[in-house]
């Protein structure tokens, strides 16, 4: 192998995981790898070995970069199943209950993504939150206007991102400029799919908002374009807040529950993801794994609005498969690390303990499977695309003093989940290039 081709190594402690961990406090024999003093070889973007550093210095080509972690702790970059970039402005608005606050928040911010120059700058601010939080993969809510949907995908395609987003699709019950001809965004999201879906390193996902804003003949066509178009991705809400699923009942009395409506229609598929997810029965949470959707858990939204606490292990139970998800804005941090906070506090109050191996694991390679994107990213293994995070533990002086008394890697893994904000991400690298690195100095 020669230096014609774009090489670096990144040097210090690694933790990868190859496998679920499993709940217990010790994880399943081979289900994670720590190096302590570990190197990633990267090649053209890809990860191309991740070994001890010193059997793999004599291989290395001459000259090659070697960038100094050896302070640090690198990871998977963490994955976010479901967030909304348009609502970033509206991050920490006065708590109301969900429908008040879409109305009151949500749509009037949403209103001002069809002016171009908004929606371009939205996209930057946004995704230079994500990165300074060390979440290089996303699934992404957009607004209703396609020019929100090209301004994103624009500026992720710039920076080599690995992202996944799609147009809002409503019909009825929401302002009119938020709102589409039936199957006019529909169209809107054909032409958005042939422009983006596939291309680099993005993909597209279906996004009817929920179901009171599409009508039937809405969610019938997008189930139609799914059917044509297995490969693409479909999100939307389900089951978040009491009074959505009583006014779901009104609006669809022919259904027998909020997840038939979904079901008539088509959408509930292998790539289907349902944020939130509270208030579901067993039955329920069964229908949802037999179609192989998966429900994005938003901690940090569900008891910011109080809409309740989703049961995670009754979804594992069931064969659920659920992601990890910030939401914002009803969600208070874009941080990966703050959404294990909110996890840890709402699995607490359920007694379901969340632990740092079972954490991480959620944050990157759980969501990577959720996302039917463990082939690609998720883990530190060959083969795998260069998206890393580098955690520093000394980030501040209370994690610092924390860690110096701290024996185990589990009991390092679980202190630095939760002390860590966005201070604790030193560097973020996506494709194999470094897209942020915290300013030393503010630290």
């Amino acid at each position: 192998m020669t230096m014609q081709n774009d090489h670096r190594l990144l040097r210090g402690p690694l933790f990868t995981c190859l496998d679920d961990p499993g709940e217990d406090a010790v994880p399943l024999a081979g289900a994670t790898r720590y190096l302590e003093d570990g190197a990633i070889w990267i090649v053209d973007g890809h990860i191309h070995a991740v070994e001890p550093f010193d059997a793999l210095v004599d291989r290395l080509p001459p000259g090659i970069e070697i960038v100094d972690y050896r302070d640090k702790l690198m990871m998977p970059g963490f994955i976010d199943s479901h967030v909304h970039y348009v609502q970033l402005d509206i991050m920490a608005s006065y708590g109301r209950e969900l429908l008040d606050w879409l109305n009151d928040y949500t749509f009037p911010a949403e209103c001002r993504f069809a002016d171009a120059e908004h929606a371009r700058a939205g996209a930057e601010r946004f995704l230079d939150e994500m990165l300074r939080v060390g979440t290089t993969t996303a699934q992404v809510f957009c607004s209703s206007h396609p020019i929100s949907v090209d301004s994103f995908f624009a500026a992720a395609q710039s920076r080599q991102l690995r992202m996944i987003a799609g147009k809002v699709l409503m019909d009825r019950h929401a302002p009119d400029a938020l709102t589409d001809d039936t199957l006019g965004g529909v169209r809107d999201s054909e032409r958005l799919i042939a422009d983006w879906h596939g291309r680099d390193r993005l993909d597209y996902t279906l996004t009817p908002r929920f179901a009171p804003t599409s009508t039937r003949e809405q969610l019938d066509a997008v189930g139609g374009v799914l059917r044509n178009a297995p490969d693409l991705y479909l999100q939307t809400h389900l089951s978040e807040n009491r009074g959505e699923i009583a006014w779901v009942a009104e609006l669809f009395p022919e259904s027998r529950d909020y997840l038939d409506v979904y079901e008539r229609h088509g959408l509930v598929g292998p790539r289907s993801t349902f944020a939130h997810g509270i208030h579901l029965n067993g039955e329920q949470r069964r229908r949802l794994a037999q179609g192989g959707a998966n429900i994005a858990f938003c901690p940090t939204s569900n008891l910011f609005l109080g809409s309740g606490l989703m049961d995670r292990l009754a979804c594992r139970e069931a064969g659920l498969m659920t992601s990890l998800a910030s939401d914002v804005g009803g969600g208070t941090s874009l941080s990966g690390l703050g959404t294990l906070q909110g996890a840890y506090q709402v699995g607490a109050l359920l007694g379901q303990a969340l632990t740092g191996w079972q954490g991480f694991y959620r944050l990157t390679l759980g969501n990577a499977r959720a996302l039917h994107l463990d082939d690609r990213i998720g883990s530190l293994q060959p083969g795998f695309e260069a998206d890393i995070a580098v955690l520093d533990p000394r980030s501040t002086p209370l994690m610092a003093r924390r860690l110096s008394q701290a024996t185990t890697l589990s009991e390092r893994l679980f202190a630095m989940m939760m002390l860590g904000d966005d201070r604790t991400v030193a560097a973020t690298w996506a494709n194999g290039r470094l897209v942020h690195q915290r300013d030393a100095t503010a630290a």
